[in-house]
């Protein structure tokens, strides 16, 4: 039987509701999970390690305008510095002091962001396919799939569109595609398959305005604490030459690259589960 979770809902700084998975045991011993997704995901892709963790705790997120969480009327509102504070909130709303983040593409980024905001929260990082210099090429194409619904007749048309969009993924069974199709999608008022966040949550990274942020600063940040870095061998994101610069940048860190995995790794890889694990058994 699937493990459940805690349902919470935590009111950000526009007194919208986010939606908060809380999964295991709140009295384990060891220092709490926080899964943080990418960019367009939201809390259920934790769900597998949740499972298998258990009953350690883990706690995810629907960021505002994914999932459960409630949408923005101002695209303005989706910025990524307001995602952090967001984050900071729900560790506050919860009581968490000390947690291990896994950060899945922008949730890499926020762990970052926490490292300098937050640095005595955390106890290890674990950056999933990210790094401080993104692939122009990448995120061009993700800004494209994310910016745009799709909507679908069914979920045999859902899985085969992402199967198109994605073929990188390492999901190898009708069984997983189904569950990441179910992770992506979510049944409208018409009865269509729509995804499951706002389109509008690229604005703030398709804006002209905005200045560039240089993010190395921030994975700087991260010099003084445990992390592990996966990449997938086949990222468009995360390239060989930025993790060979950060492993130079601080030397402690581990690094693993998953061979023929695209971006982003589920993290139920098996030489992943294996890292994975022995990170979290030290930390």
């Amino acid at each position: 039987m699937a493990l459940a979770p805690r349902e919470r809902f935590v009111r950000n700084t526009n007194g919208k509701r986010m939606f908060v998975a809380d999964w295991g045991d709140p009295h384990h011993p060891r220092p709490p999970i926080l899964g943080l997704p990418g960019y367009s995901r939201n809390a259920k892709d934790f769900r597998h390690l949740a499972e298998r963790l258990a009953p350690r705790r883990l706690v995810s997120l629907d960021y505002r305008g994914r999932g459960r969480s409630e949408y923005e009327h101002d695209w303005r509102a989706y910025d990524p510095q307001t995602l952090l504070d967001d984050v900071r909130h729900v560790l506050i709303a919860l009581g968490l002091h000390k947690v291990v983040v896994v950060g899945t593409s922008l949730g890499g980024i926020l762990a970052m962001g926490l490292a300098v905001a937050a640095p005595t929260a955390l106890a290890g990082v674990v950056l999933n396919d990210v790094g401080p210099m993104v692939e122009p090429a990448g995120a061009d194409y993700l800004l494209d799939y994310m910016g745009r619904d799709r909507p679908q007749n069914n979920w045999n048309g859902a899985i085969a569109e992402l199967r198109r969009l994605l073929p990188d993924l390492s999901l190898h069974t009708d069984d997983a595609w189904r569950a990441f199709a179910e992770n992506t999608f979510r049944q409208g008022d018409d009865g269509m398959l729509h995804i499951d966040w706002d389109p509008a949550i690229v604005k703030p990274l398709t804006d002209d305005t905005a200045p560039a942020q240089d993010l190395w600063p921030l994975f700087g940040a991260l010099r003084p604490i445990p992390v592990l870095v996966m990449r997938g061998g086949k990222s468009a994101v995360l390239s060989a030459d930025t993790l060979a610069a950060m492993q130079t940048r601080h030397p402690a860190m581990t690094a693993l690259t998953l061979d023929g995995v695209g971006h982003a790794p589920t993290l139920d890889e098996p030489e992943a589960r294996g890292a994975l694990d022995d990170f979290l058994i030290a930390h």
